[in-house]
């Protein structure tokens, strides 16, 4: 039996890498001969770079940057393609894994380290850059990151903008005179998992400013501040950037990087599969395992086990999806080509024991599950 192997993260517990070793591990001991690939996989937030350097046999390269709080801190990215596409997780350098709870100011947090990564990127001749918005502790429109590039966000006093989104609301102008002119010649596409634009109740502020640790004052301020910039964009720069789907992720760094990088957005789970190359295996696949820490209502909104389902239905692939928790009213995503959702929680249980358990909690779920397919499927064994 040939078994393609490729969850999402468990967030908050085990990697993509690691769910995928513990899904084998389940599998093997049931059917010890079975033909495993291993393909983990992300929807382009968190495990984006794991995904991508781990198919591809890239390298991992660790560079000194500023933190949302422009700390000195050092941060990851990939190399792929002897060494012509870069790999970059903006959570690695901007993201609100890098920030206590108390940390958490969305007025003042900057995406500067994020730019420094794709500078460093360009430094080593990168002429692809692949970006993953997800998990940022930002809201600055992607400023920080264009003046990591060489470019100036000007108050009309002359003055040069401080970090944080909690600034933009002064912005006059904007120098990009010492922009990198590397930038031109580099094809910077974004894996993005959201469709929020900009600015209003749906964007970046309202919607994801509170994880950051923006109170209801502050989010509307940084709506306005949003709203202003993408003005300030359009009147100097000739681009709208409030109204793109997108636009709002990372914090507005989709609407930095359409308008500063000439970016294109791309859904992040067609994106991974395509450069994983995912329709080369699925052609001979007999099953598929997929997962992610939760299935629920949101897994509709394009998330990685709905584009693994729409391959597999697409050549008939039958597949199994294991998860932490499963949500109400989810019968649409067996219409979309999931053929079962397991829990992997086997008892009642507290989420901290979950968490601690998950490894032999997903290696467990699926002895269950490959047992009642060997005892149907038998002819495959």
């Amino acid at each position: 039996m040939k078994i393609l192997v490729a969850p999402d993260s468990f967030k908050e517990s085990l990697s993509a890498i690691q769910v995928a070793e513990a899904i084998s591990k389940g599998v093997l001991k049931i059917i010890p001969n079975a033909e495993i690939i291993k393909t983990p996989i992300s929807d382009g937030g968190e495990g984006l770079l794991d995904a991508l350097v781990n198919d591809k046999n890239g390298k991992i390269i660790t560079v000194k940057v500023y933190d949302p709080l422009y700390r000195s801190i050092a941060a990851e990215y990939g190399i792929l393609n002897e060494g012509t596409t870069a790999v970059i997780e903006m959570a690695k350098a901007s993201g609100l894994e890098l920030l206590k709870e108390q940390e958490k100011n969305p007025d003042i947090t900057s995406s500067y380290g994020t730019g420094q990564l794709i500078l460093d990127a360009l430094d080593r001749g990168c002429q692809k850059i692949i970006i993953g918005i997800g998990g940022s502790a930002t809201n600055d429109g992607g400023m920080g990151m264009v003046k990591a590039l060489g470019g100036k966000f000007i108050n009309k006093e002359g003055v040069e903008l401080t970090e944080g989104g909690g600034a933009l609301g002064e912005l006059s102008s904007i120098d990009l005179t010492n922009f990198d002119k590397r930038i031109s010649n580099c094809k910077i596409v974004v894996a993005c998992d959201v469709t929020n634009k900009l600015t209003g109740e749906n964007g970046a502020s309202f919607v994801y400013g509170a994880q950051k640790g923006g109170s209801k004052e502050q989010l509307e301020f940084l709506d306005k501040n949003l709203e202003h910039y993408a003005a300030i964009i359009r009147n100097h720069l000739g681009i709208e950037i409030e109204n793109i789907n997108g636009a709002g992720a990372g914090g507005g760094m989709g609407a930095g990087l359409i308008a500063f990088l000439n970016a294109e957005l791309k859904s992040g789970i067609d994106l991974i599969l395509e450069t994983l190359e995912i329709k080369k295996h699925i052609k001979n696949i007999d099953l598929i395992i997929t997962g992610e820490g939760k299935i629920d209502k949101q897994t509709l909104q394009g998330k990685t086990i709905l584009g693994i389902a729409a391959l597999a239905k697409e050549y008939h692939v039958p597949v199994i999806a294991i998860t932490g928790k499963i949500g109400d009213n989810i019968d649409e995503i067996y219409k979309l080509g999931i053929t079962s959702i397991f829990s992997i929680v086997n008892k009642p249980m507290k989420l901290e024991e979950a968490i601690n358990d998950v490894e032999y909690l997903i290696q467990s779920c699926i002895e269950t599950i490959i047992r009642t397919i060997k005892l149907y499927q038998s002819d495959k064994f």
